[in-house]
């Protein structure tokens, strides 16, 4: 039986892009559950709009190409339609933190048992280049000829802060983002991934490799709030020389939004 996933569609990324690596390892998570004993048809998958998007072409499963910013809406109405669907949202950094950041809040705190994987290049590359809100300060394009004078949005800090149960980075690296998607998928509520990636056009970032190191691989504690918070500061998104953690932050089961909505359903159902 052929478990790809897998669409014959034409790849328009960019040649060496780093999507592709997040797509192979998506790609193998999920063929991973079908082998396991889980259909195409148990899987729901949402895409925003920017170079991200294209990930929605590529993928055989059922899903919705959203609009600009409303991957994270679009994902709670799928699970609260179809409870039981394993549902994973894909957007940018300029498609979640930008135009879709409010959605992303509600999230966090929602808790809507949904994975979400936010390709973050710093750039919005699929229209050559403007900053997003994670964009490092000095940085120069046609549209900011003197340099970004903003400092960056710490997106992880923000997850946290707003309560979202799992809080997650990763380098765009195969193993990696495999570990962190299935430990993401085991987990029952909001569970939010950041795939630091750099554009290999704008914003090439090539000295990332050299400052990850794998909180896994030290005595963090991701049930502690005050430890991830601790982590989280250590890079700002704009520094050029701080280590940056990548791995899991923080995990921590609470009740999904499913079982909030459920259990009211039946208060008041009681009552009648």
């Amino acid at each position: 039986m052929n478990n790809s996933i897998r669409t014959n569609a034409e790849s328009t990324w960019c040649p060496g892009c780093n999507n592709f690596i997040l797509l192979h390892a998506v790609q193998k998570v999920i063929e991973k559950q079908i082998e396991s004993g889980k259909r195409k048809e148990d899987f729901g998958i949402v895409c925003g709009i920017g170079c991200h998007g294209k990930i929605f072409d590529y993928l055989n499963l059922p899903g919705i190409n959203t609009l600009h910013g409303r991957t994270a809406p679009t994902c709670l109405g799928m699970k609260l339609a179809k409870p039981d669907l394993n549902v994973i949202g894909f957007s940018g950094d300029g498609d979640a933190y930008a135009e879709g950041i409010e959605h992303l809040i509600q999230m966090a705190r929602y808790n809507s048992d949904f994975k979400y994987i936010i390709h973050n290049n710093q750039v919005f590359a699929l229209t050559l280049g403007q900053p997003t809100p994670t964009t490092e300060l000095g940085y120069i394009d046609k549209t900011n000829p003197d340099g970004v004078a903003i400092s960056p949005l710490n997106p992880v800090k923000l997850m946290l802060v707003m309560g979202a149960s799992f809080v997650a980075r990763t380098c765009c690296e195969t193993e990696q983002i495999k570990y962190v998607l299935e430990e993401a998928l085991k987990h029952k509520g909001f569970a939010y991934i950041e795939v630091l990636q750099p554009c290999l056009i704008f914003h090439k970032n090539e000295d990332y490799k050299k400052r990850f190191y794998n909180l896994q691989k030290t005595e963090h504690n991701k049930t502690n709030f005050e430890e991830a918070m601790a982590r989280a500061d250590e890079f700002d998104y704009s520094s050029k020389d701080s280590k940056i953690p990548v791995g899991i932050f923080y995990q921590k089961e609470r009740k999904t939004f499913e079982e909030l909505k459920l259990n009211m359903q039946i208060a008041i159902n009681s009552e009648k």
